[in-house]
């Protein structure tokens, strides 16, 4: 109802306005805005307030057209003609929009006069037809004026009033009601200062501050202003007191500078306006998509360390019993009294447990491939060392299936290399390990070729083996996860992340990872990198030798499991050992003895391992420097650094393998912590 009160309030005042104060030479009104606002209320009004606007318009027509004069007959013409296209504009919208057009793009600008500009001009022809034959009224004169009369009507008040009644464009622009008064005064008050006789200004002065309303209120302040233009500019001009619109060249051309003139300032205003809310629209949508992607972001990230967390604390669990497994049958092997079939069933227990363990650590590095958390810590490397060392580790399980493992090293510059040794053996183990599940029967063979580069050379790995192959539709599974044992064709062994995991590492070294196989005659899978070559570094000094191992030796563990396996371990290496259930405990006897190495379970009650350490560094010498080294299940590289951080020197994860015990506690023993940066 209140857009119907508006509409037939503007709908009047136009009426009367263009009948008094716009009319040519032949009776005809400059700029005709009453059948815009017509259609326009047709458009967006429901069928009982269309009637009553249609009645509106009809009566008050008649009115204006008999109060200046015209007889009953063209009163009857005029209102019949304008009501005919005001219907005609209301069925085009329905027609190629199916409602109110919205004008809210520069296409949509542009489109909507391409629209009715035509029906604008059948009108004219029925008009100017009529008036020249029955009331003798001159033919072209009549249809050019009735043409841009009710073109320049429709083409500015029909989007204009569109443009005011649409709510995006009312909530585009938050402008204060104070700014909004002052800008449209002054657009008023520099039209009035232009259009005066006696003022001397230039009309072209109007564009810039009604410029500055579309800046500031957008589409809704573009129209305002170009009506405010044309309300103030169309009686000064047609009355013949302002000269700056061609008065002095005769009412004619008066009349067609003023329509020209307001059809110009109009669509440039508002084809601004709409530039600008157009960048608007964009700037809030790429506001509102960061934030969605912030959220996203925040939520993904609660999820990897909701994940973290979970795996950590799985891994924990798995490898704290799997510790006692391990450990009590690496026990049961060291004894003399056992029977061939009982020391054969407790090597298998710990072949068993090492598969578990490979399958955690392959879990684990694959949670960090995912999150994209793998470093690299690349230290001069000798390529062909590494892979005749990692072949030799490969070597027994090989031969236990009868297979022959030979190495070919094409390497013509012997050089040392800047890479990550642990991450390439990581990867040479992992496809030495497929080839030797996938073959029951011929050889694998391992290719290294070196060819040097200007300033990096080229280093090419190939396992090549004579076993099942892989056929070609299924090559593109490998690489995955969990999808190389099915594209190989065998039940899964693993945990089927090892090619993937390779695939990550290869190109966080910035190289390439491919496979060439044939189905029955086996495959070779390769990858590619580039180093740079370095300065070798000295050897290091060699270990001392296994009879030396003497110290004195504090292990501090709540588990009395644990506690009994590492102790044992220790012992039989030759040590003195000292025993700790806990941290507290532990500070106390580390208090009165000065031990050569410290082995720390992280997870305690009352006080953890982080804390224990820090109390014992904070002893005075020589008592606070022995060396500290973590023996926990947290084996995340967050969780290890955490442990560097409270100064200690070095970690063991659990389950203890014997050997890395043996080698850290050797390389450890009465070297002073914390550990070195």
């Amino acid at each position: 109802m209140t857009l119907l009160r508006g509409l037939s309030v503007a709908l009047v005042g136009g009426l009367f306005f263009s009948e008094v104060l716009t009319r040519t030479q032949v009776d005809i009104a400059t700029f005709w805005p009453a059948n815009a606002l017509f259609a326009a209320g047709l458009v967006v009004l429901t069928p009982r307030l269309r009637l009553t606007l249609a009645g509106v318009f009809v009566i008050f027509h008649m009115a204006a057209a008999l109060l200046v004069g015209d007889s009953l007959s063209r009163a009857l013409l005029y209102v019949t003609v304008d009501t005919l296209e005001a219907l005609a504009v209301w069925w085009a919208c329905v027609r190629f929009w199916g409602r109110a057009p919205r004008v809210r793009t520069m296409r949509m600008l542009a489109v909507l006069p391409a629209v009715t500009t035509p029906i604008a001009a059948i009108s004219a022809t029925l008009c100017a037809l009529v008036l020249s034959m029955f009331f003798g009224a001159p033919l072209l004169a009549t249809w050019i004026d009735w043409l841009l009369r009710g073109a320049l009507g429709l083409a500015v008040v029909l989007p204009a009033t569109l443009v005011l009644i649409d709510s995006q464009h009312s909530r585009a622009y938050r402008v204060s009601l104070a700014e909004q008064g002052v800008l449209l005064f002054a657009v008023a008050a520099v039209t009035l200062l232009c259009a005066h006789p006696l003022s001397g200004a230039p009309p072209f002065l109007i564009f810039p501050i009604a410029l500055v309303a579309a800046y500031r209120l957008g589409a809704r302040g573009a129209a305002m202003a170009c009506l405010i233009v044309a309300l103030i500019t169309l009686p000064i001009a047609m009355s013949g007191a302002s000269p700056r619109f061609n008065a002095i060249l005769g009412p004619t051309a008066q009349a067609r500078t003023i329509q020209i003139f307001i059809a110009v300032i109009f669509y440039t205003c508002m084809a601004a306006s709409l530039v600008l809310a157009q960048q608007e629209r964009l700037k809030r949508l790429l506001q509102r998509r960061e934030q969605l992607t912030r959220v996203a972001r925040a939520r993904a990230l609660a999820a990897t360390e909701a994940k973290t967390e979970f795996l950590a604390t799985m891994s924990h669990e798995i490898r704290t019993p799997l510790n006692s497994v391990l450990g009590f049958a690496q026990l049961l092997a060291q004894r003399d009294d056992l029977s061939p079939d009982a020391r054969r069933q407790v090597n298998l227990i710990d072949s068993a447990g090492a598969a578990l363990v490979t399958v955690l650590d392959d879990i684990l590095d694959f949670s960090r491939v995912e999150a994209g958390q793998i470093e690299l810590q690349p230290q001069p490397t000798v390529t062909e060392a590494l892979v005749r060392e990692t072949v030799a580790i490969m070597a027994p399980e090989a031969r236990a299936k009868g297979l022959d493992l030979a190495l070919d090293i094409v390497d013509s510059s012997h050089k040392t290399h800047d890479l990550d040794p642990d991450r390439l053996r990581q990867i040479l183990i992992n496809l030495l390990n497929n080839a030797v599940r996938f073959t029951d029967q011929g050889r694998i063979d391992v290719r290294l070729v070196i060819d040097p580069g200007a300033a990096e050379d080229r280093l090419r790995l190939e396992v090549i083996d004579t076993g099942v192959g892989i056929a070609l539709e299924k090559q593109a599974l490998l690489f995955q996860r969990a999808s190389a044992d099915v594209a190989l064709g065998r039940m899964p062994a693993g945990t089927g992340l090892g090619l993937a995991i390779c695939r990550a590492l290869v190109d966080a070294m910035g190289g390439k990872i491919g496979v060439v196989s044939v189905p029955g005659r086996g495959s070779c899978f390769w990858f590619e990198l580039s180093a740079r070559p370095v300065e070798p570094t000295a050897s290091p000094d060699p270990l001392p030798a296994k009879e030396a191992a003497v110290g004195r030796i504090l292990v501090v563990d709540d588990h009395p499991i644990n506690l009994e396996i590492a102790a044992t371990l220790m012992s039989m290496a030759g040590y003195d050992v000292d025993q700790a259930e806990s941290a507290s405990q532990a500070i106390g006897r580390a208090r009165k003895t000065a031990y050569d190495l410290i082995l720390m379970d992280m997870h305690m009650p009352e006080m953890d391992g982080l804390e224990a350490t820090r109390a014992i560094r904070a002893l005075p010498a020589p008592f606070g420097t022995a060396p500290i080294i973590a023996m926990s299940a947290d084996a995340l590289p967050t969780q290890v650094e955490r442990c560097y951080a409270a100064g200690m020197v070095d970690h063991i994860p659990k389950p203890v393998q014997r050997e890395t015990l043996y080698a850290k506690v050797e390389r450890w023993r009465r070297k002073p912590g914390p550990r070195p940066a």
